[in-house]
């Protein structure tokens, strides 16, 4: 649809920080329950009828939005960070004290050439400087139209 319209597509990538540790601590089942609260988090934000989201593997997830500019997604990932955070889910495993997420935010134009891969690869590279740089953060991609150059 965001090829056809000629409208921004973004994606949100989520992690868990140092969800094994909490596996470790808190034992799998309190890691599945943390799961559930997460996804939880992230499907409250996913308001507008074509907004996805979607467990990525693992501890990640991801959040697409259609036609949102990196400034409104940026946003979006802002209050899903604030939100897991007000729950205060306990986290001994973690600098904080509380389970964290690390969040990567990615913006694209689609082109004449569309890359989905593109796309994502922005969103994990947002996301693991976010880890980078200490946890706990959102991190937004510059936005770009498909096909044009990293």
């Amino acid at each position: 649809r965001a090829c056809r319209t000629g409208r921004n597509l973004s994606l949100i990538l989520v992690d868990i920080d140092y969800f094994k540790r909490y596996n470790d601590s808190y034992g799998h089942q309190s890691g599945d329950a943390c799961l559930i609260k997460v996804a939880g988090v992230l499907k409250a934000h996913a308001r507008r009828s074509g907004d996805c989201a979607a467990r990525y593997g693992g501890e990640e997830f991801a959040l697409i939005l259609p036609e949102l500019s990196s400034v409104q997604a940026s946003e979006v990932a802002a209050r899903i960070h604030q939100s897991l955070t007000e729950l205060a889910l306990p986290h001994s495993g973690s600098d904080y004290g509380i389970v964290t997420l690390s969040i990567g935010v990615a913006t694209q134009v689609p082109g004449d050439k569309p890359c989905p891969e593109d796309l994502v690869r922005l969103a994990d590279e947002a996301l693991y400087a976010a880890k980078n740089g200490g946890r706990n953060r959102v991190v937004c991609a510059p936005e770009q139209e498909s096909g044009a150059p990293a």
